[in-house]
């Protein structure tokens, strides 16, 4: 039996989020129409007279983004206000709007950078973001579409909201691939850990390190979970790097940096001895995004000598040990340890070294810019029928300035296993420099549903070596490319993908800034 209070606070509710939803849909409606006229407008305007002024370019650009802005806002309001009629527990597990509130987070801190910064290779990095943050919202409400009433709206909004974005990204690459700049002339030395301290941060004993917290599930440090210690540095940081010390231990919670916890960096005793446990995924009712043993999206996030693991199992579908979202991200003599979706590269820069990841389904994938470099790359024996792909690299849209690149790695699988398939349609993963054993199936990639992406992807391979190197027997579709030239294949080391040359020096991390010789 259902009291009357509780129908009528239903019936409230109900009327409250359908009056929110309808003045939603109307305010973006009547909007959308003259912003997309005006991002057009300006992108026309510029197509035409190509000899326009940088400031007036520059004036339209970041009009356009201003725009994009005000959506966003608008659209974190309605999401905000969509999880405040939700606050159950277990609606909480399945809401997908929570999801699009912290993505949107994430989006207004990048477009509002992008209006007061002068570097054209951070500015296409977080514009690429922004788009894979509202493609990601879109992803989390298809798949719980079924159990959530109030999606409608949001995927409404979420895609409004992509299309301007989209248009900004395409104004923003038309401008950068001519001679004149969209941007300022005068470069900036990069912002991220460049603190003298900060300079070994990755090579240094951990007794050497000026530690903030020490993690113990012994009681013998300042916290005992990994969580108290990220709350505690978040509310006494002065801006700086924070060093969190996890001692030789198992902890089983599962860790969330958001957007505005920047300069995190977690250390552990080293790989196997300290471990992160955690166990959600599709299966048990979480979204993708939220299936994370570990989630960085602060920026300048490090992690090193730690072992992060998601124990779901192989049959548990999704279910994610380490997400990166962080832009100029390390990770660092770690262990990614999975089965479907292991290592989830959100978005921005990131830059993996000495790192082993293991998986089954699609166990690297994500649309960021990274490099996988020396990491040790192992497929395990997958369920009865199913099939191993190291990766699924997901760009949807070519004027992202992101790939996968996996150089000078180790990839072996206890089955056979192919180096990837695209799961957006511009997904472009290049494989070089690396040892593939056996393992390796001879057509090396595998498509995703017929022909998709098939003639847009971009695949390919350089100088590997090992019996499943061979590209002989390889695939044949159009953005499939066997064998790079030297010109090309520099284009993804970390010195010009990444520019990690610029901010990976501060970290004290060992890496190769071109191609190994």
């Amino acid at each position: 039996m259902v009291s009357s209070s509780a129908i009528s606070n239903h019936r409230i509710t109900k009327t409250l989020i359908t009056l929110l939803i309808l003045n939603f849909l109307y305010l973006f409606q009547t909007t959308s129409a003259v912003t997309k006229t005006n991002s057009y407008s300006h992108f026309s305007r510029f197509s035409r007279h190509q000899s326009s002024s940088s400031s007036r370019t520059k004036q339209g650009f970041l009009a356009s983004v201003q725009e994009s802005m005000n959506h966003a806002l608008r659209a974190r309001s309605l999401a905000f206000n969509l999880t405040l009629s939700h606050r159950t527990a277990e609606l909480h597990i399945v809401d997908p709007i929570h999801d699009c509130l912290e993505l949107l987070d994430d989006t207004i801190e990048m477009l509002s950078r992008i209006t007061s910064s002068d570097d054209e290779e951070d500015v296409h990095t977080w514009l690429s973001a922004t788009l894979t943050n509202q493609d990601t919202c879109e992803q989390s409400l298809q798949e719980k579409s079924n159990s959530y009433n109030h999606g409608i709206a949001m995927d409404f909004v979420a895609r409004n909201l992509s299309g301007l974005l989209t248009n900004v990204l395409e104004l923003f690459v038309s401008v950068k691939s001519k001679p004149q700049r969209l941007l300022s002339e005068h470069e900036h030395f990069p912002r991220f850990v460049t603190s003298s301290e900060d300079r070994r941060l990755l090579e240094a004993p951990v007794e050497e390190l000026k530690i903030d917290a020490v993690v113990a599930a012994d009681g013998s440090g300042t916290h005992k979970t990994v969580g108290e210690a990220l709350l505690a540095t978040s509310l006494a940081s002065s801006g700086g790097r924070t060093v969190i010390h996890l001692k030789a231990g198992t902890y089983k919670e599962n860790i969330n940096i958001p957007t505005k916890q920047k300069n995190v960096m977690l250390v552990g005793d080293g790989k196997g001895r300290t471990v992160i446990v955690g166990s959600r995924s599709n299966r048990g009712g979480y979204t993708t995004y939220k299936t994370a043993t570990v989630a960085a999206m602060g920026d300048g996030f490090i992690a090193r000598d730690i072992t992060i693991v998601n124990s779901a199992g192989p049959s548990s579908e999704q279910a994610v040990a380490l997400r990166v979202g962080a832009d100029k991200s390390v990770v660092y003599r770690c262990s990614i340890e999975g089965y479907q979706d292991s290592l989830y590269t959100h978005s921005k820069r990131q830059f993996y070294r000495d790192t082993d990841i293991t998986g089954t389904v699609d166990y690297i994938f994500g649309n960021s810019a990274a490099v996988l470099q020396s990491c040790n790359i192992v497929a395990r024996k997958p369920l009865s029928g199913q099939t191993n792909f190291v990766t699924a690299q997901g760009r949807s849209n070519p004027g992202q300035n992101t790939g996968i690149s996996i150089q000078n790695c180790k990839i072996t699988a206890q089955s056979t296993t192919y180096l990837g398939r695209p799961w957006k349609e511009y997904s472009r993963t290049v494989v070089m420099q690396s040892f593939l054993d056996g393992s390796i199936h001879p057509s090396g990639w595998s498509p995703w549903s017929g022909g998709f992406g098939l003639k847009t992807l971009f695949y390919a391979e350089f100088g590997n070596s090992g019996p499943g190197s061979s590209v002989s027997g390889r695939v044949k579709w159009a953005g499939y490319h066997s064998s790079l030239t030297v010109k090309e294949a520099e284009g993804f080391t970390v010195a010009n993908f990444i520019g990690g040359t610029m901010w990976l020096p501060s970290t004290g991390v060992s890496f190769d800034s071109g191609l190994v010789k």
